[in-house]
């Protein structure tokens, strides 16, 4: 039977197979860690989407450097996946390896700023263009305390996402279109209360949905990645950024642009390259170099409100922030990151590589006569189960094949290539090179050649 995506069940599941003994064979102590870390992590792991991978037992990484890592059977590996955009400028750069050595001998927290604070503010509204910042440890944290601020602002409860959406593990975003219902997504845990009484959703690309949702005039805020990522890559179509900014502005609401994974696009993120003009901007894990911590930006008219609200409200702890938030750590590593790893020329470097990876990529389908596409937002592409790119989140998810994705992911693992495990999406680093590029070219087109024999 065949796949939608052009490939024959039976060829698929035989690769699979094939390709799970393998791993089984060549990982000892990988599969050894697996079993002892059984007793005491749940799955065994410290994060369960460790297992996420479509491997019959997690991989256990020795150390990561630059664009490549080693694990602890001794196999050296090319990294496509770079932490899911954590490290997206590479394992342990040097400026920010630097920095944190230095600063452990000064103190890892203390509630308190020092002169990496001062320095960051103004990296940051240097590269950005917004004059106001704040920090966090992650982008979940962020986009959480960007919800509240916008509630508190506007004095209205309501978020409005897009279909298919990611902004991190913020409860409020975890609503879908099913069938054209809002639905609280099923795979939220422990959830006591409709998130749809707050949540309005409605399909990237479609202006005439995101015009009747924020007609009601009860939107605090449109939180958006600019393009989205999670799902499969989906584009904006041209035109609609400027059209659902004016929408946006309008009504009332405000605009949070996420570009926790857009940083791809750009020294200065999708916002500043396409002109979006955000009200906040939320950046994460890939801003401290891989370090953990996150930044939100915002307007001066914006700060003006945000202290006005924070002085009406009663005294006592506002729920913005944790004491870990902007530790001396996470600071320094922004700094080094900002001003010494972000570099145009480390971009333009970027910029190359995933260009050649796109069109390598689009000649290994072509040539295979095979339904897909391939899409590319600056440093990041993904390849797609789909012959024209999708236009929201509904097509994006229509196009996955899970099976198909663990498949090819494992032939690449197995020969030394690693990608994101989610779906087939790929980064390229200030690291990388082109014949890491080709080598993930050349072995892509190998699977393929297996699964279509």
């Amino acid at each position: 039977m065949a796949h939608p995506t052009g490939i024959q069940n039976d060829s698929l599941q035989a690769l699979l197979a094939r390709e799970r003994g393998r791993y089984i064979a060549s990982r000892p102590r990988s599969q050894a860690l697996a079993h002892r870390a059984q007793s005491h992590l749940l799955y065994g792991v410290p994060l369960h989407w460790m297992t996420d991978w479509g491997t019959p037992f997690p991989l256990f990484v020795e150390a990561a450097k630059g664009a490549s890592f080693h694990d602890v059977d001794g196999h050296d590996y090319v990294d496509f996946c770079l932490g899911d955009t954590g490290a997206m400028f590479g394992h342990a750069p040097e400026p920010v390896a630097a920095a944190v050595v230095r600063q452990t001998q000064l103190g890892f927290t203390t509630m308190l700023p020092g002169e990496d604070a001062a320095v960051v503010g103004e990296l940051l509204a240097q590269r950005f263009g917004l004059p106001c910042w704040q920090f966090a440890m992650t982008a979940t944290d962020a986009n959480r305390f960007v919800i509240r601020w916008a509630r508190a602002v506007t004095g209205r409860s309501k978020v409005l996402v897009f279909n298919g959406c990611y902004h991190g593990t913020v409860d409020d975003v975890f609503v879908d279109l099913i069938e054209g219902q809002p639905s609280q997504r099923d795979s939220l845990l422990g959830q006591v209360y409709d998130l749809t009484q707050h949540t309005v959703v409605v399909e990237f690309n479609d202006l005439d949905s995101l015009r009747q949702a924020l007609a009601a005039g009860d939107i605090a805020c449109v939180l958006a990645e600019p393009a989205m990522t999670n799902i499969g890559m989906v584009l904006p179509q041209p035109g609609y950024w400027q059209a659902a900014r004016e929408l946006i502005r309008a009504a009332g609401a405000l605009f949070v642009c996420d570009e926790t994974h857009t940083i791809s696009t750009g020294p200065g993120g999708y916002a500043l390259a396409h002109g979006l003009e955000p009200d906040f901007f939320v950046l994460g894990k890939p801003v401290g170099g891989g370090v953990p911590c996150a930044v939100y930006g915002f307007t001066s008219e914006l700060a003006q409100r945000m202290q006005a609200s924070k002085s009406a409200a009663p005294p006592g702890h506002s729920g913005i922030g944790t004491t870990l938030t902007a530790n001396a750590l996470a600071m320094c590593a922004m700094r080094a990151n900002l001003a010494e790893v972000m570099t145009e020329e480390a971009y333009a470097h970027m910029f190359e590589l995933a260009e050649r990876l796109a069109n390598g990529l689009r000649q290994v389908i072509g040539q295979r006569g095979l339904p897909w596409c391939v899409s590319q937002v600056g440093a990041r592409t993904e390849f797609q189960f789909c012959a024209q790119p999708p236009r929201n989140g509904s097509e994006a998810e229509a196009a996955m094949d899970h099976t198909l994705e663990h498949a090819l992911h494992l032939y690449l693992l197995n020969r030394g290539i690693l990608i994101t495990p989610f779906h087939n999406m790929m980064l390229v680093c200030p690291a990388t090179t082109a014949a890491d590029v080709d080598r993930l070219i050349a072995t892509l087109a190998a699977a393929l050649d297996e699964l279509l024999a």
